[in-house]
């Protein structure tokens, strides 16, 4: 999807469909207003009969309103002006963009932004509209051999204000579009199956982020674990054919001196149980006990893009947790990098080992 920021007036626009906020009662946002006035009290007539409900995120389509250049105009209601929030205002962005998505409208005029959430700019509202909307139109199927090939759903965006914009308001943009891209990194290594998001993928994804933006990355492998003494990791990996990697990332955008915030993330990329294993059903769903890894890495793509003013690291140990003829059985003691012993009694209790 591509966003942009205009200035103009909605019943002049001439997309494929524009969106307006309506809050509780009928009561018109300024964007309304504007359609109503021009379609001669149409937005209103239709209001009048209760056709949308008074609950954020309520929506109506309309279709071919009279004086308005836009084929199609969505109401989003966002409930009652004096009890509009963060989540209420996040609940209606998420449902025009669901009504956007299932429309054949191609391009949209997009006016809730204008809505006036207390404690919340514009820019804070462009952000987070960037965001939904984008995120709205993540899809997992890297794995079909056969895709669907839909002509539906809005690609194009223009977030309309009513004065000239300047730079905080495409910052602000960007900023919704970089968490978009964090979260659908971190979305499609959790919904990768386990045979091919394996600990040495994770190390690769890490590469190519490190690749593509100002990170540095460095990948331990089992001898390097061996050498630093990290025995409550390597027991968790010794039932498992794929070799363990101990991810480290740094971003530094702060001053040289500013402690970095560091994320530590569980790359557990499937989790049998090990010895005491699992039962079968729904064992297919541990290929998300590596989502703390996911969740690091798209965070560190997320804060590259937005190249934010901060230090961080990110460590994501990661292996598998199988059954095996070498695998750490349950009475096993281990010994951890700061030299204390543990005794493991209960094999699929593997994340505290490797986060240790």
């Amino acid at each position: 999807m591509e966003f942009t920021i205009k200035a103009g007036s909605p019943e002049k626009l001439k997309s494929g469909c524009v969106v307006a906020g309506v809050f509780a009662g009928g009561e018109l946002s300024a964007a309304a207003k504007t359609l109503d006035k021009a379609s001669s009290g149409a937005l209103a007539t239709i209001l009048a009969r209760g056709d949308l409900d008074d609950k954020a995120g309520a929506t109506l389509m309309l279709h071919g309103v009279p004086g308005i250049e836009a084929p199609r105009v969505l109401l989003v209601s966002l409930g009652a002006a004096s009890e509009l929030t963060d989540k209420r205002y996040r609940d209606a962005v998420a449902a025009a963009a669901r009504q956007l998505a299932a429309s054949m409208a191609g391009d949209a005029a997009f006016c809730l932004a204008e809505a006036d959430v207390p404690g919340r700019d514009l820019a804070w509202r462009i952000a987070q509209a960037a965001q939904i909307l984008q995120d709205s139109t993540y899809r997992c199927d890297e794995l079909k051999s056969r895709k669907e090939d839909s002509k539906k759903g809005v690609v194009h965006v223009a977030f309309i204000t009513r004065a000239k914009h300047g730079d905080e308001l495409q910052a602000a943009l960007r900023r919704g579009e970089a968490i978009a891209e964090g979260l659908a990194l971190a979305k499609t290594l959790g919904n990768l199956p386990g045979n091919v998001c394996t600990p040495g993928y994770l190390a690769t994804t890490a590469k190519k982020l490190a690749k593509e933006h100002k990170i540095k990355v460095e990948i331990l492998d089992r001898d390097a674990m061996e050498k630093l003494g990290m025995g409550a990791l390597l027991s968790v990996a010794r039932g498992s054919h794929e070799a363990p990697r101990f991810i480290i990332l740094q971003y530094k955008g702060g001053k040289a001196k500013d402690k970095p915030v560091v994320l530590v993330g569980k790359g557990i990329t499937f989790d049998t149980g090990g010895i005491s294993l699992k039962p079968g059903e729904g064992m297919d769903e541990m290929k998300y006990d590596m989502c703390g890894a996911a969740s690091v890495l798209g965070t560190f793509k997320a804060i590259a893009r937005m190249e934010l003013p901060l230090n961080v690291i990110g460590l994501i140990p990661s292996t598998e947790n199988m059954p095996g003829g070498s695998a750490t059985k349950p009475g096993d003691i281990v010994t951890s990098m700061s030299g204390q012993t543990i005794e493991v009694l209960n094999t699929d209790a593997e994340g505290r080992l490797i986060l240790c």
